[in-house]
């Protein structure tokens, strides 16, 4: 850690607010659980609208405990305008104010392997409870987000939803949010109910409860309702999940131990992603070294350096793997040295075997 002898560390979770009472109760109680992590630093919490306290009283009980370097952190998933706007805006008013305590900003939850890790518990608790006994692949995964006026925030949807929808192996995958961009849930329920699939699960990737949750699930007793032949199950949102906390502790720590940016945080062959567990570790080699340097095709591929009959073959190979427990070396390898390691979901029915029915 970058820190001196004189400095006394405070942690501080920025919330948003909610005019719902258990909204704000949970948020309290998600910072109540971030304590132990720090059993050394105090830690508070405050929002900018609609609950107490407000941000400006959790970082005045920092400093009244002699705190005189904190760590704050958004109390969010994404960073739209409340985490890149209105959060540092106070944090710097306060700081201005009060020179003898240095604020430093931490980043929000983000693309996250825990975060993802906590979702998929909810959506399997929520397929756990149910009596039908229907497959992944005849299951709809529909992820609502919030909705915001920032479109890289509302992406982070599109990519939380595709990386479930993947590790899990459902039949389909859609986003939709609860308001300020589109779609909204029951327009976007609307058409997956035309789509024939058995099940379709709606999970909000919310961090609490409020009325853009209860609106959801209003949402989908509507649509179900006018679906018979359909299995509709509401997942719960995140909440206070161990590994949300965990998470959270996280970016408190790297503010001050660094953050590496690059994306490893996701990459498959260093941490558990969701339905790749058994590809931690694995060699991690290019797979265009054939055409490395090269500017002309090598036969097997394109001028674009794109496998053409290889490319029947590594499905094949894939598929295999899938059914027959194969090891990498037991035909996946292209006759011109390149090998991927095995897809889990090679005979997923709106997948890759598609291309050898075209």
């Amino acid at each position: 850690m970058n820190s001196n002898n004189s400095d006394k560390f405070g942690v501080m979770v920025c919330g948003h607010g909610s005019r719902n009472r258990n909204a704000v109760g949970q948020f309290s109680v998600l910072a109540e659980r971030l304590r132990p992590h720090f059993p050394d630093w105090p830690v508070e919490y405050g929002y900018l609208e609609f609950a107490n306290p407000i941000i400006g009283d959790g970082l005045d009980k920092l400093r009244d405990a002699g705190c005189n370097r904190v760590l704050a952190v958004p109390g969010m998933l994404f960073a739209a305008g409340h985490a890149k706007n209105d959060i540092p805006s106070v944090l710097n008013t306060y700081q201005a104010k009060n020179p003898g305590v240095s604020i430093e900003y931490g980043r929000e939850l983000g693309i996250d392997p825990k975060m993802l890790k906590a979702a998929s518990g909810r959506i399997q608790e929520c397929v756990d409870a149910s009596d039908s006994k229907i497959e992944n692949h005849e299951t709809l995964l529909l992820v609502v987000g919030r909705g915001a006026s920032d479109p890289d925030a509302n992406s982070n949807i599109a990519k939380v939803m595709r990386l479930l929808w993947e590790g899990f192996g459902f039949g389909w995958g859609e986003v939709a949010y609860s308001g300020v961009t589109f779609p909204l849930v029951e327009p976007a329920l609307k058409n997956i109910s035309k789509l024939g699939f058995k099940r379709v699960i709606v999970f909000p990737y919310f961090l609490f409860t409020g009325v853009l949750v209860r609106r959801i699930y209003d949402g989908v007793d509507a649509i179900a309702a006018n679906t018979p032949g359909t299995e509709f199950l509401k997942a719960s949102f995140l909440n206070d999940h161990p590994l949300v906390i965990d998470t959270f502790a996280d970016r408190v720590r790297e503010i001050i131990e660094g953050e590496n940016l690059m994306n490893c945080q996701m990459c498959k062959y260093r941490t558990q992603v969701l339905g790749f567990e058994d590809q931690v570790g694995l060699a991690q080699e290019s797979h265009h070294h054939h055409v490395e340097g090269k500017n002309e095709p090598c036969g097997l591929c394109d001028a674009n350096g794109d496998c053409i009959g290889a490319c029947e073959k590594e499905i094949r190979a894939n598929m295999e793997h899938h059914h027959h427990d194969h090891s990498h070396e037991e035909g996946h390898s292209h006759d011109h040295g390149h090998s991927h390691h095995p897809y889990p979901h090679a005979d997923h029915p709106m997948g890759p075997k598609t291309l050898l029915d075209d």
